[in-house]
């Protein structure tokens, strides 16, 4: 049975995971030529859950959807590890941005600058 951890996000542990989670977002962007969402607290919440799901589950699960218990292992209950498959397949070339609001074609966030 897999364990689910409770996270301190005041703690150095959080704090660290936090730092690489978001050099992770920028090789994301840079990966796929996107840019963040224009709106900061979207990217700051996005990005802080990404972190805590990393420490609680292991994975950088999308933090928008469930994560689930399924023979002992957690997964997402739309199976979304960022960067999720229908982000990259779907939702950014079609909407401009993904679910979770945080990538973002160039074009998307610059008709979305607030």
């Amino acid at each position: 049975m897999a364990v689910r951890r409770e996270i301190d996000m005041s703690s150095q542990e959080f704090l660290d995971e936090l730092e690489k989670t978001k050099k992770f977002t920028d090789k994301v962007c840079k990966q796929f030529g996107w840019v963040y969402n224009p709106n900061e607290e979207v990217n700051e919440g996005v990005i802080m859950g990404l972190a805590r799901h990393k420490l609680m589950y292991g994975k950088r699960f999308c933090p928008c959807f469930m994560v689930i218990e399924e023979d002992g292992k957690f997964k997402s209950a739309d199976d979304r590890i960022c960067p999720c498959k229908p982000a990259i397949e779907k939702e950014i070339p079609e909407e401009g941005k993904c679910h979770c609001g945080i990538f973002c074609s160039p074009e998307y966030a610059e008709t979305h600058k607030q």
